[in-house]
């Protein structure tokens, strides 16, 4: 082996330290590629996240339109009326049967 083989890593660690300005330049380039991938890809978490949220909201719309009707149907006039008469045995009170308040 020659001499300038032996010396081979000094001449490269002298170069690289004649250019450290490049070499830092390098390193901050390649730290910004990688928080470039690191926030696209949180960002593609997000909207994921955003995403099943947003059918979470629609399926307890739905499920909250469908109690709305239930409720609805629920308390319809005649369903009152028959459940009343059917259930608590109860009727329409006859003529005779009916009193007059009066309020002074």
């Amino acid at each position: 082996m020659s001499k300038s083989q032996l010396n081979l890593p000094r001449i490269v660690l002298l170069d690289l330290w004649h250019h450290k300005w490049v070499m830092v330049v390098a390193l901050l380039v390649m730290l910004n590629a990688i928080a470039v991938v690191y926030t696209s890809y949180e960002g593609r978490q997000y909207i994921s996240q955003w995403e099943l949220l947003l059918q979470e909201r629609d399926r307890l719309d739905i499920e909250w339109r469908n109690l709305l009707l239930e409720e609805q149907s629920r308390s319809e006039h005649s369903r009152v009326t028959r459940m009343a008469t059917k259930e608590l045995n109860m009727r329409r009170p006859l003529p005779k049967e009916e009193v007059v308040v009066r309020v002074r």
